[in-house]
């Protein structure tokens, strides 16, 4: 990566051995050992996860990536912000979290609503929401809240609006920067005001506080609509979390999976906990978030009706190592090391009872950022060799081949290729949706 972009990843490494320790421990943690102030995520029978997004530590926006409200936060503000669903139900729940918060957070109130145009909402749709029975909730430093059921009908690949009220100053905030997504703010409580007028200033392109939208019960008795079978989390760096796609059009890879499993008549969620830049083996809190080995705790097993995941991680270790990224020099991987780092993803899924499925690393020949190593590329066809042949993940999806150029396979395919050589566009993330085998599922 050239030095500006360079200047905006992961932070310094630790030791090898300390990282697989650390992991190893967070790993071993139970389920909702980041209990909930209002109830741990996964608690209640019949909820799934219909959307989601990974958390991140609050920092400044930059020229690539654009401007965020992260650092400062919010006061005397409503954040309105759209999400599309992937599974149906006829009630919805939400999630907060305050996982990097510096103070408690109070949320003065919510609401929710199916999505108009823009920040507008459609009439007679919206609902308060509540946290045990209160308009109100405090989440503590750390920690994460879900909200009480609301009573909404809501149908598969339906787009629903979260507004979320701020009296007193929040701090530095909790969010996800990669949402691709607009998001509106507005000074003052609009929680309950159905048009567009009063959000039409500042806009954003990240997530705030939210981290997930539950639903439970079934949707009618069309293909596609009946009671959520659970939910499958895509798990991985920029390319799982849609870099390049088209923002506000719904054309990541997870997105498309959603939409086959519509197609197919599957009431099924897609969860993305894909997080730009992220590492299976580095934290990296300036710019991609915790390493892969310790959030998989949170963005994977914590997430409500998961029964399976797919991992695609690993071309971050492998093309940042030992690399001065402007916050910090990762180590520099090896194939053993990173196999070590999947093995123990998989030993957590199985001990969750969750399905796990391996994506082979996709092509980065040519890369502008300086993936493309001999080393890099040996490591890189090493760990591809022992997800497809290791025979310890429960299936594999082969990210790889679908997305090569047949007539140079360590390159993509140029009809796939969004331009920097390592990142699919829209094309590329439908063609990668449609590698999945849904029976694996």
């Amino acid at each position: 990566m050239n030095s500006s972009r360079l200047r905006t990843l992961a932070s310094g490494a630790a030791a090898v051995a300390l990282m697989m320790l650390a992991a190893m421990v967070a790993l071993a943690a139970p389920a909702g050992s980041a209990a909930a102030s209002d109830g741990r995520a996964g608690a209640g029978r019949g909820w799934s996860g219909t959307w989601a997004t990974a958390q991140q530590q609050p920092r400044a926006g930059n020229d690539f990536q654009g401007p965020n409200w992260s650092l400062k936060g919010f006061a005397d503000e409503s954040v309105r912000q759209v999400v599309r669903v992937s599974a149906g139900g006829s009630r919805v729940r939400i999630r907060l979290s305050n996982l990097y918060g510096t103070k408690p957070l109070r949320v003065a109130g919510a609401t929710i609503a199916k999505a108009g145009e823009g920040a507008a909402l459609r009439p007679g749709t919206v609902r308060p929401l509540t946290f045990r029975r209160s308009p109100s909730t405090t989440i503590p430093t750390g920690r994460a809240a879900t909200s009480d059921a609301a009573p909404l009908s809501t149908a598969p690949l339906e787009k629903l609006t979260v507004t979320l009220y701020f009296a007193e100053p929040t701090g530095a905030a909790t969010f996800h920067e990669g949402g691709f997504t607009t998001t509106y703010r507005a000074a003052g409580d609009h929680r309950f005001e159905g048009g567009a007028e009063a959000f039409a200033g500042e806009t954003s392109h990240s997530w705030y506080y939210l981290t997930g939208v539950d639903v439970a019960g079934g949707h009618g008795r069309a293909k596609g609509h009946g009671r959520a079978r659970g939910a499958v989390v895509a798990f991985g760096d920029s390319i799982t979390d849609g870099a390049f796609s088209t923002p506000n059009a719904d054309n990541r890879y997870p997105d498309e999976l959603a939409e086959r499993l519509v197609a197919a008549g599957v009431p099924m969620g897609v969860l993305n906990a894909g997080i730009n830049g992220n590492m299976l083996l580095t934290d990296s809190p300036c710019f991609a978030g915790e390493k892969g080995v310790t959030r998989f705790q949170r963005d994977v097993i914590g997430q409500p009706g998961v029964r399976t995941v797919i991992v695609l991680e690993g071309i971050n270790d492998i093309g940042l190592g030992g690399v001065d990224t402007g916050c910090g020099t990762p180590p520099v991987m090896t194939a053993e090391q990173l196999i070590k780092g999947h093995r123990a993803l998989i030993r957590a899924a199985h001990a969750h009872d969750i399905k796990i499925i391996g994506a082979t690393v996709t092509p980065v020949k040519g890369n502008e950022y300086g993936y493309d190593t001999e080393r890099n590329e040996a490591v890189r066809d090493a760990l591809n060799r022992w997800i497809r042949h290791g025979g310890e993940y429960d299936a594999v999806v082969d990210f790889d081949r679908a997305l090569a150029d047949p007539a140079d396979p360590d390159a993509l395919l140029p009809a796939y290729d969004a331009g920097d050589h390592l990142h699919p566009n829209d094309a590329g993330m439908k063609a990668m949706a449609e590698a999945i085998d849904l029976d694996t599922l």
